[in-house]
């Protein structure tokens, strides 16, 4: 989809209120919101916004405007011979405002996995890390990193491995809590934010997760199963800690594990909000 076809709608719009400026209808005593000519005026001015700018949240709201005044338009006699296509207008803004808030939302997945990518982490995080302040609540972050990934790239193919990476998000997500966030950070690494929860019940769930990604191996084409690991570093966030911060934190102990003999799960120091 393209900003294009904001204009297209719009230049409809436009075509369905020029012409006739008066035309018979039992509407004739009510008084238009806007009229023809200055609601004409106001589309460009709206196809002019929509080519300036690459913001969705921007657009979006364009649209809500354009269809609320093109709904007024209803009880306009300039345009009641053109109700039809007024109407259908509508549809199409209707449709094309609802298309592009489905797209605000996509831009915050990683489409292979449908975890939450970067972006959309980043969204979550501003979210949870706000609420856990002013509720003076614990959240704990887990990053994890799947053992000798590129090894097992090298043996089974790449498409393996991005099963791999699918069958951990598929686990992940059915082993925590719809509260709970999972994120694809890069390449095998993956963020696992747990709002209102301690340290040590983030250790357990993530051991738990560990528990439930291998006994549900994926097989190989010859149908053998393929023993597969993560490792995985926790921290409990401190009171105004960014994500940068936090992650750092996750990451390093992460790091410990993976040299101290993967498959393994470590803690972060811990601070005095856990």
């Amino acid at each position: 989809m393209q900003v294009n076809d904001d204009d297209n709608v719009l230049q409809l719009i436009k075509s369905a209120t020029t012409g006739k400026k008066k035309a018979r209808g039992t509407t004739k005593n009510r008084e238009p919101v806007v009229g023809a000519d200055e609601y004409s005026q106001q589309v460009e001015q709206y196809a002019r916004r929509i080519r300036e700018t690459s913001d969705v949240n921007e657009i979006i709201n364009i649209l809500g405007t354009v269809l609320g005044e093109t709904r007024s338009l209803r009880y306009s006699n300039e345009v009641y011979s053109a109700q039809e296509q007024v109407r259908h207008a509508e549809k199409q803004i209707e449709s094309l405002k609802q298309e592009l808030e489905q797209l605000r939302e996509l831009v915050h997945y990683d489409p292979m996995t449908g975890a939450f990518n970067r972006r959309g982490l980043d969204a979550v995080y501003q979210r949870e890390a706000a609420r856990a302040d002013r509720n003076e609540s614990t959240l704990c972050a887990a990053v994890l990193d799947l053992d000798d990934f590129k090894q097992i790239n090298d043996t089974y193919g790449h498409q393996f491995g991005d099963d791999a990476l699918i069958h951990l998000t598929k686990i992940a997500k059915e082993s925590l809590r719809s509260s709970d966030v999972v994120a694809r950070y890069g390449g095998e690494e993956f963020v696992i934010l747990l709002p209102d929860t301690t340290l040590e019940s983030a250790v357990w769930v993530m051991q738990r997760l560990q528990n439930n990604f291998s006994k549900k191996a994926l097989t190989n084409m010859d149908g053998n199963a393929v023993p597969i690991s993560f490792s995985g570093g926790v921290a409990c966030r401190q009171f105004r800690e960014n994500q940068k911060s936090l992650l750092k934190r996750a990451d390093d102990v992460l790091y410990q594990a993976k040299k101290s003999g993967k498959s393994r799960i470590l803690i972060a120091p811990v601070n005095e909000y856990c």
